[in-house]
């Protein structure tokens, strides 16, 4: 005959302890959180098109700033080098402290070059600037 006591110490256990489970989950959420926006931020861009229309700007306030592929820039299509730039912008805040500035790059221009003009934009503390784009074509 067997005895009651072996028959108790044969039995399977019927629970799962599912706190390992959960602490696993808890951290590759975490580690997905951290990473999904680092993978956001490389994604490529066509900066000079635009699907949305321009507003309308006063135009004795508004100056054009235009950098061609070639990285020659004109002010109010007069060629400029960067130094004569950055004197004229310093004189046109001087002479109207609410002057807005359209910077007009080429597409093909490196975004190096229009993050350095719109650096000397700001140095020079003039605020309102806009970049032209093109409407896409649909």
């Amino acid at each position: 005959m067997r005895r009651y006591s072996q028959r108790q110490s044969l039995s399977s256990l019927s629970e799962i302890n599912i706190t390992p489970l959960l602490d696993l989950a808890f951290v590759l959420l975490i580690i997905f959180m951290i990473t999904t926006p680092l993978l956001e931020n490389s994604m490529s861009l066509i900066i000079p098109s635009s699907g949305v229309k321009n507003s309308a700007t006063p135009s004795p306030q508004v100056q054009t700033i235009s950098i061609d592929r070639n990285e020659v820039i004109r002010l109010n299509n007069q060629p400029l080098d960067f130094d004569e730039l950055s004197v004229q912008l310093i004189e046109l805040k001087r002479t109207n402290p609410d002057v807005a500035v359209i910077i007009r790059p080429d597409r093909d221009l490196p975004v190096q070059k229009l993050i350095t003009l719109m650096d000397a934009l700001q140095r020079t503390q003039i605020m309102k600037v806009g970049i032209a784009t093109r409407a896409e074509a649909k």
